[in-house]
C-alpha cells in the first residue's frame, strides 16, 4: 500500500476487484506487487462491520504509536504496546456484544442470590449481561477476538516493552 501511495497511485475496491487510479502511468513493480498480494489488498481497504477499514485501524496505530513516542516520549517498543492498547479498546468499544436481560453471557445462568446479574456497555448500543464472576473470563475473550481482529488487518504486537 505505501509503494503504491508512493507512486501516486490511489486505489478503490469495489467487490473483489481493485480499481487504480494514477495520474501517470504506475511503475510495473508496484503493479506486480498489488497484482500478488490483492487479497491483502482488498482485506486491508475493505470497510468491516464497524465502519473501519484496515488502513483505518493502522492509521489510528500510527497515531497513537507516534504520539506516545514522540509527545509521550516512550521508546518505540513501549509506544506501539500503548497503540496496540488502544486499538484493542477502539475495536471492544466498536464491536459491542448484547444479550437480552436475565441470562448472563458468560455462564447461561440467571439471578442468583450471591452474583447478580450487572449490565457491561452503554444505553446506546445495549448490554451484555453477566455475572460479576463470569466477567473477567468474558472481558479476556472479547480481547482476544479484538486482538484477532486486528491481526488480520496487519495490527500485531511484535514486541512487548
Amino acid at each position: 500500500m505505501k509503494a503504491a501511495r508512493d507512486a501516486g497511485i490511489r486505489i478503490v475496491i469495489e467487490g473483489d476487484a481493485i480499481l487504480l487510479d494514477a495520474d501517470a502511468a504506475p511503475p510495473a513493480a508496484v503493479l506486480n506487487l498489488l497484482v500478488r498480494h490483492k487479497a491483502g489488498v482488498v482485506e486491508l481497504l475493505r470497510t468491516g462491520s464497524d465502519g473501519w477499514s484496515g488502513e483505518d485501524w493502522r492509521a489510528l496505530f500510527d497515531e497513537r504509536a507516534g504520539i506516545a513516542e514522540f509527545d509521550g516520549g516512550l521508546p518505540r517498543g513501549s509506544a506501539e504496546a500503548s497503540a496496540f492498547a488502544c486499538c484493542v479498546a477502539e475495536w471492544l468499544n466498536r464491536n459491542p456484544v448484547r444479550s437480552p436481560p436475565g441470562r448472563c453471557l458468560g455462564c447461561g445462568a440467571g439471578h442468583l442470590a450471591h452474583d447478580k446479574l450487572l449490565p457491561f456497555g452503554t444505553e446506546q448500543t445495549g448490554h451484555a449481561w453477566l455475572h460479576s464472576r463470569c466477567w473477567p473470563a468474558w472481558l479476556a475473550s472479547r480481547k482476544v477476538e479484538a486482538v484477532a481482529a486486528l491481526s488480520s488487518v496487519g495490527i500485531c504486537m511484535r514486541t512487548l516493552p
